[in-house]
């Protein structure tokens, strides 16, 4: 494991492989890829711009949570989408991008799941999160796709005591260069799950942690309420059951209620 003291090796641009039609740029350090990326789709950039930082110091999570990480300890990164399907399908953005790291990294870390609507997690440790954003341009909606993953962290480094890294995970170290292939490389490659809404559903609902187990939703107002997650409908939206009926979570905060020993 590389101490937390030592220089982390940098992105090798000459080795990074961008999907047809995307292109890959990497900047030293950065506020928000979010922000970089919106900046430019509003100026008519076309889909496909990825802008990888080394260290983010100021990302944005939901509900406007705060986001950083040491320099080259993660991959934080935001892609530029222009998705042609109708407005009812965007809420399956953040879950086929979630899906898409889940299987990139899949073959490191057999129980990594996925924790609706915009978590990667190993067990109960959050390894990823993602916060997509549409916005509007002059040449039509844009999707922002930001994917934050831990890689290299170790226990001190971690933002929150239930975080994890993947070096953590598997006890080797991970070349990040050759990760972000694989990570960019799944998220094109899967993309055309998004004109199926109900293939992408059957896969999502297949590795998503959350399914069946007892949650609390934080709706707005301060509202909570506690339930059973029991699926994902056709939009999307997660399915809670309640003592008197069921109920769809389109957006909320979603929390895991740990079983009582």
């Amino acid at each position: 494991m590389t101490p937390a003291s030592a220089p982390r090796p940098a992105l090798d641009p000459q080795r990074l492989l961008a999907p047809p039609g995307w292109r890959v740029e990497v900047t030293e350090a950065s506020a928000s890829t979010n922000l970089l990326v919106g900046e430019r789709a509003r100026a008519g950039e076309e889909e496909g711009l990825v802008i990888v930082t080394e260290h983010q110091t100021a990302g944005r999570g939901r509900l406007d949570r705060v986001w950083t990480t040491p320099a080259r300890t993660a991959l934080t990164f935001s892609v530029l989408l222009r998705p042609d399907v109708p407005v009812q399908d965007w809420p399956w953005l953040p879950l086929l991008t979630g899906y898409a790291v889940q299987a990139a990294l899949a073959d490191r870390l057999p129980e990594i799941a996925l924790k609706w609507p915009n978590d990667v997690l190993v067990e109960e440790r959050k390894l990823a999160g993602i916060l997509v954003e549409r916005i509007e341009t002059p040449i039509g909606a844009a999707a922002v796709v930001g994917i934050g993953i831990n890689v290299a962290q170790t226990l001190d480094e971690l933002p929150v005591a239930l975080a994890t890294s993947v070096e953590l995970e598997t006890g080797e170290p991970v070349e990040r260069t050759d990760l972000l292939n694989q990570v960019l490389g799944s998220l094109h490659g899967l993309g055309g799950l998004l004109n199926d809404p109900d293939a992408l559903r059957t896969a999502y609902v297949d590795v998503c942690s959350t399914i069946g187990r007892e949650v609390d939703v934080h709706l707005p107002g301060d509202e909570v309420r506690r339930g059973e997650a029991l699926d994902i409908d056709s939009r999307g939206a997660l399915v809670v059951s309640i003592d008197d009926g069921t109920f769809t979570v389109g957006a909320g905060d979603v929390i895991h209620v740990r079983p009582q020993r």
